[in-house]
């Protein structure tokens, strides 16, 4: 996917990257040891071959110049954080980190390497039709289960992993909500919909966030594409930057519960546990969705993406309106 956030490097500073985080024993020769992994939406992405054959992954954060929407400041340090929580509080396998490097000295972002997990993308494998309708099926009732673990990491506030968080969970998701609004209206990104009746639909349903009262660990983009699989089993979980505590209802692999333009949920609620949504939750889910649609949609002015992918989320949008009772 691609996307003006994307802070790209030049071979020759990606040696010294290299350099910097494993010796310059490991700075390859030649040109031909870097390869861009250009299926995420946000950060560059390189898979990188050592100079001993060894192969790693170097993850970029945006550059420093780029206009970025209000919580994706800081995402890079966010997932860090995820990351250290994941591997104390869990068995969730996520890969090794080697070298993160904070200090701006060499390019204008924080970046850090980690191992190369020599396993298959979950989600590019299905999509290639590399994997059988039984192999996808069992592969979402694994990364079902492998949430459930997740959300068993119980957090000290609501919101962010450090720092001050919120006393309860409308605060939080109500406050980063209208920050998602008010960056479209900076940025004069049209809806299809009048900001005020977002909001008013938000609102209108906000209640029901109270019925959460202990703050989980939540991943919120756990979906296919964010993990690795072998043999019907979950060896890796990656891009841990929008984890947060909060409502284990706003988890990717639910999307499909309200949108269908993803995948159907059902075994990956199997293996998370989850039956019949009641009222509260069903409601909530309905939140967490237009919660999602909005940021779709505005996303696409942040980084410079297609026409298509616009009207794409509009029509997200439009169905996410229409779940809370909505209609143009």
């Amino acid at each position: 996917m691609e996307s003006i956030t994307k802070n790209r490097q030049s071979t020759t500073t990606l040696r010294a990257m290299i350099e910097r985080a494993y010796g310059s024993q490991q700075v390859p020769d030649g040109d031909g040891f870097a390869t861009e992994l250009s299926y995420g939406f946000f950060n560059a992405l390189y898979r990188i071959r050592l100079r001993d054959g060894a192969e790693v992954v170097l993850k970029i954060a945006p550059p420093a110049d780029i206009a970025l929407m209000a919580r994706e400041h800081g995402m890079m340090r966010n997932e860090l954080a995820a990351i250290e929580l994941v591997r104390r509080e869990s068995d969730v396998p996520t890969p090794r980190l080697d070298y993160v490097d904070q200090t701006g000295e060499l390019i204008d972002a924080d970046y850090f390497f980690m191992e190369y997990v020599d396993a298959p993308c979950f989600g590019i494998a299905a999509e290639a039709g590399e994997l059988s309708l039984e192999e996808v099926e069992v592969g979402f009732e694994a990364l079902g289960a492998v949430n459930r673990r997740l959300t068993e990491i119980v957090g000290p506030h609501f919101g962010p992993l450090e720092g001050e968080g919120f006393a309860t969970w409308r605060e939080a998701a109500t406050t980063w909500f209208e920050d998602v609004l008010t960056d479209g209206e900076k940025a004069a990104v049209d809806l299809g919909w009048k900001y005020d009746d977002v909001r008013e639909a938000w609102a209108a349903r906000a209640a029901v966030l109270d019925d959460v009262t202990e703050p989980r660990f939540i991943e919120v983009d756990l979906w296919a594409k964010n993990s690795m699989i072998r043999d019907g089993q979950i060896v890796a979980v990656i891009d841990h930057e929008r984890a947060m505590f909060g409502d284990p209802l706003m988890e990717a692999g639910l999307t499909g519960l309200d949108l269908t333009v993803f995948p159907d949920p059902a075994p990956f609620m199997r293996g998370f546990g989850l039956g019949d949504l009641t009222a509260s939750q069903r409601t909530r889910r309905h939140l967490y969705t237009l919660w999602l649609a909005v940021t779709m949609l505005v996303e696409t002015t942040y980084r410079g993406q297609t026409p298509e992918q616009y009207r794409w989320a509009c029509e997200q949008l439009d169905v996410a309106m229409g779940l809370l009772g909505r209609v143009k």
